[in-house]
């Protein structure tokens, strides 16, 4: 399956807010679309908040907000593109059964399903996200991916997998919601609604989760949690995988075998990655030539330096010095 947008991407959302759910990943979504509207000038967004009984639901920090709707109404799903389950803490003890036959419902009726925090296991455990790859906090992913087999978890900020938009919490949701405003308006609205949120780079749906290791448990996970260290320790002259293995006893195989099981990458992916935000950190603290960067961070030149920066990051090194995202017509609105 290739991670690819749905044929037509929604505009018009339904919000459904789960007991405890996190509030900052709601907001992050809601507000993108928002500043997406008022920097156009016009409605294209639109969206309701949906709870089980239609009364308000309170988010993991005891604020409660109000639901537009309950999914016993009868109008539930009408004027809706998709329907976003947004989850939280304990989201395991609140996916009933009414809950569960009506997003079944909404997926009959053609709607598409995606997620905040959380929210993709109220979908995993409705068989909705069974055959497709998905997002989810990271401290949930080996948990989702132990006990619905079917569902393709992945360890990425979000991921769009046909009819399906997961992302995995935190201000996550505000990079998959820029991923819808640049198909559906352009990279210079979502240029703009990025420098209003001083979010500094919109990260893509290959960016990974960064778990704390420490997150890690057992005999095994510790001897990554060393081989990460080695990784970080050796930056300008990375260690090949043959000695990163052999420092904690393992095959080359056996290294590879452990990074998929905890990371969901190769450790060369993941080196490469370690490598590319030290540049990146260089690139926006210090006023070190590209050449200097690519010489720091063990690259043989700087065309392969740039080359593999952009592919992470979507952009030139030269670009990010230059200011990132910012779009040189971007407007100057106050939030």
């Amino acid at each position: 399956m290739n991670d690819r947008s749905p044929p037509q991407l929604p505009t018009r959302f339904g919000f459904l807010l789960i007991e405890d759910f996190t509030l900052i990943s709601v907001a992050s979504a809601i507000e993108t679309l928002r500043m997406a509207n008022r920097l156009m000038g016009t409605e294209f967004y639109r969206w309701k908040t949906i709870s089980e009984t239609g009364e308000a639901v309170s988010a993991s920090d005891g604020l409660r907000i109000n639901a537009d709707r309950g999914i016993q109404d009868p109008d539930a799903l009408q004027d809706l593109d998709a329907i976003i389950v947004c989850g939280g803490r304990r989201v395991e003890k609140r996916v009933a059964e009414p809950l569960v036959f009506w997003l079944k419902r909404a997926a009959s009726a053609g709607l598409q399903l995606g997620s905040t925090c959380t929210g993709s296991y109220v979908l995993a455990r409705a068989g909705l996200l069974d055959g497709y790859r998905c997002s989810i906090h990271w401290e949930n992913i080996e948990a989702l991916a132990a006990q619905f087999p079917k569902v393709q978890v992945r360890r990425s900020t979000y991921t769009i997998d046909r009819d399906r938009l997961t992302s995995s919490g935190g201000t996550t949701p505000v990079d998959m919601m820029l991923y819808l405003v640049r198909r559906q308006c352009g990279p210079e609205i979502t240029a703009a609604v990025a420098e209003q949120f001083i979010h500094e780079r919109v990260r893509s749906a290959d960016d990974p989760q960064r778990a704390p290791l420490r997150y890690f448990k057992g005999k095994q996970s510790m001897k990554l949690v060393s081989v990460v260290e080695l990784m970080e320790a050796n930056i300008k002259e990375p260690i090949s995988q043959v000695e990163l293995a052999g420092s904690v006893n393992l095959s080359r195989r056996q290294l590879q075998r452990l990074f998929q099981k905890y990371l969901m990458c190769t450790p060369s992916r993941y080196y490469l990655q370690l490598r590319l935000q030290r540049a990146r950190e260089l690139l926006l603290q210090t006023d070190l030539s590209l050449v200097e960067i690519a010489a720091q961070t063990g690259f043989v030149s700087s065309s392969h330096f740039s080359k593999s920066y952009k592919e992470l990051y979507d952009y030139s090194p030269s670009r990010e010095r230059r200011g990132g995202t910012q779009a040189a017509n971007s407007q100057h609105t106050s939030i």
